[in-house]
């Protein structure tokens, strides 16, 4: 049997029952980095990955930026078995079986915005896509803006083909072409946010023709109210589907390996006071490692004649406006855009898939107010690399914090980033052994044990002993990858000089122990020294 060097009484452990919640201070932290995903495609529309720092430009508020971090991120290969065998005890050393479920997909249905033709057409193309792409390492879950007709991550593609089945238009907005005057969202901005009196002179013509007075006072009077009212209504249901997108960016950020969203929505109107719940979104998006693609569901988008000249014009730009936030959110997370077309199936193998290669700039701006005020962003190429016909697409913008980074905090994103990643790590020489003893049917005692190797690890001095502290976070996911528990403790290690000499000879066990019902799970294991070196490593594991 393995010697390892136990320490009951030496080391004092702090736990939480829902990690990452504590972090060790002695994180090494990015004060206020903002961070631009960035996607470059050739002219065949392929992501390309031999770009260095200096063939990109960045701008906040139109002043060049200095790039401080730059980094290349390869969607990787479908994850390989992980290798291990069982003892007779119930401990597994590595794991057994399948890796587990890497890539999960979340299909957002705008069911608040899609009319019922374009819902019935969009349907039909995703229950092929995810006939056609659903591998065995994938998960699909169904969400929708309205939050009705929903399904978590599974693989099982009858119920995702059922549930999906059942969305329908849920709109809450109560006009129709029979409203005396009717007025679109778009001519709305443009009367009440925008003064457009081009605009203001339409709707009330409208509603002179279906009011039949001849008051100039009332008929504008009447034309306002309508387009406050509708205004009102629209802008309420823009905030709840991006509350709708906030909450699914974390519902993915509880899932290991890569994770997209495709939102599937005509488009919308966002008023600038809506702008900056956007830019937190996107913020959210990149903290969680969550990329957003976009599908129009429009297809294929023609302007239809009729009204003049000048209606015609409001309603191209209005088609124009309303893919726009899709696009923001695509481009500001590192995903794809698809739009301008009837073939909806090719739609949804683009965005469903990951960019081969994105590009992670990071900068931190000069002289940053915390005022919560916008700052628009633009990257461009260089002319260091050959780029003709390269097309770029990055975050249009941030939100200024309203208060310095706090340290722990960003110490916790960075947990929580390693926790549900499934990378594998080995900055620190750390195994990972699991092992479970059934107390009944129904309950099982899983240890999880991280066996560190410390003769790398840096010790301080202080009154007579060697002084360490070891973070190590664990977490249990089901065979969907959904997470089932989580515990983080820090290890406090005070040592004599004979135990530390003990200690590096024989390395030490770290464990955590969770009670858990019998099944198949993987067990993802983070360790980290106070240096901010890490070791992570995964395992199956199977209790009968």
């Amino acid at each position: 049997m393995r010697s390892v060097f136990l320490l009951p009484l030496l080391v004092a452990a702090s736990a939480s029952s829902q990690a990452p919640a504590n972090a060790p201070a002695t994180f090494s932290t990015k004060v206020n980095l903002v961070t631009v995903p960035v996607v470059v495609r050739d002219p065949e529309g392929h992501a390309i990955g031999t770009l260095k720092k200096e063939d990109f430009q960045l701008f906040d508020k139109g002043k060049p930026q200095v790039i401080s971090e730059f980094t290349i991120e390869k969607s990787p290969a479908p994850p390989v078995p992980i290798e291990g065998t069982a003892t007779v005890s119930g401990m597994r050393k590595g794991g057994e079986g399948a890796a587990g479920p890497a890539r999960f997909v979340a299909y957002l249905f705008d069911d608040m915005h899609t009319g019922f033709a374009d819902l019935v057409r969009v349907r039909a193309a995703a229950e092929q896509h995810l006939e056609e792409s659903l591998g065995p390492g994938d998960r699909a879950a169904i969400y929708t803006t309205s939050e009705l007709n929903t399904l978590d991550f599974t693989d099982d593609k009858d119920k995702l083909r059922e549930t999906m089945k059942r969305i329908t238009p849920r709109s809450k907005e109560t006009h129709s072409a029979a409203d005396c005057p009717d007025v679109s969202v778009f001519m709305a901005d443009a009367i009440v946010n925008k003064g457009d009196p081009t605009a203001l002179g339409l709707v009330s013509a409208a509603a002179a023709a279906c009011m039949k007075v001849a008051s100039k006072m009332l008929i504008e009077s009447e034309a306002r109210a309508a387009a406050n009212r509708m205004l009102s209504l629209a802008d309420a249901q823009a905030q709840s589907s991006l509350a709708t997108l906030g909450s699914t960016i974390m519902r993915m950020s509880t899932v290991p390996g890569q994770r997209t969203i495709v939102l599937v929505s005509p488009g919308f109107l966002l008023t600038n006071d809506r702008r900056q719940q956007q830019a937190s979104l996107i913020d959210l998006a990149i903290r969680a490692h969550v990329t957003v693609s976009a599908l129009d569901a429009r297809g294929l988008y023609t302007v239809m004649p009729g009204g003049g000249a000048a209606m015609t014009q409001y309603r191209t730009e209005a088609a124009q406006i309303q893919g726009d936030v899709l696009s923001e959110l695509a481009d500001g997370t590192g995903g794809t855009f698809f739009h301008n077309s009837d073939d909806l199936l090719e739609g949804f193998r683009r965005t469903g898939a990951f960019p081969e290669f994105t590009y992670m700039l990071g900068f931190v701006p000069q002289d940053l107010k915390f005022d919560g005020s916008f700052h628009g962003l633009k990257v461009t190429l260089t002319s260091t690399a050959d780029t003709r016909g390269f097309t770029l697409h990055a975050r249009r913008g941030y939100t200024a914090p309203k208060h310095s980074n706090d340290a722990a905090a960003d110490a916790k994103e960075e947990l929580g980033a390693m926790i549900f990643s499934r990378a594998e790590i080995s900055d620190i020489p750390v195994t990972l052994e699991t092992k479970f003893v059934k107390a009944n049917e129904n309950t099982a005692k899983l240890s999880v044990v991280a066996h560190l190797d410390m003769k790398p690890i840096r010790f301080q001095k202080a009154a007579e002993l060697n002084r360490t502290t070891v973070m190590v976070a664990a977490a249990v996911f089901d065979r969907n990858g959904l997470l089932v528990t989580t515990l983080q403790k820090d290890f406090v290690l005070s040592l004599t000089d004979a135990r530390l000499a003990a200690a590096r000879a024989a390395g030490v066990a770290l464990p955590l122990a969770f009670d858990i019902a019998p099944g198949s799970y993987i067990v993802r294991l983070v360790v980290r020294d106070s240096d901010g070196k890490t070791a992570a490593h995964n395992s199956a594991v199977e209790i009968p």
